[in-house]
């Protein structure tokens, strides 16, 4: 019974998780997920004046979405934050046009 219960629980995570089309890769940062992804989210609210959604993916401040303003989960235009070795690899999902440029800020 546990095993189905994990089971259960990785089918629907992995449902629930958006497609990863439209995936571009931005670059990487010797900086953690989580300060990385703060830094995105900081200077996307200060410079619109609008909320701005951080997602945890995983536990443990591992990674991150950071929802373009004025865009929502789960279907928004994103900077995607993953972890790679001891820093951090960004991507961005969606269609952001000068949002993908305040991210190479944060590398």
């Amino acid at each position: 019974m546990k095993y189905l219960l994990i089971g259960s629980v990785l089918t629907l995570a992995a449902c629930a998780t958006p497609p990863q089309e439209n995936l571009q890769s931005v670059g990487k940062s010797q900086h953690s997920p989580s300060m990385v992804a703060q830094c995105i989210a900081t200077n996307w609210a200060n410079g619109s004046g609008k909320t701005v959604y951080l997602q945890h993916e995983l536990a443990g401040d591992r990674a991150f979405n950071v929802y373009v303003p004025g865009q929502q989960p789960p279907g928004g235009a994103s900077a995607v934050v993953r972890p790679d070795g001891s820093g951090s690899w960004v991507g961005f999902r969606g269609e952001g046009g000068s949002a993908t440029g305040s991210v190479n800020t944060c590398l």
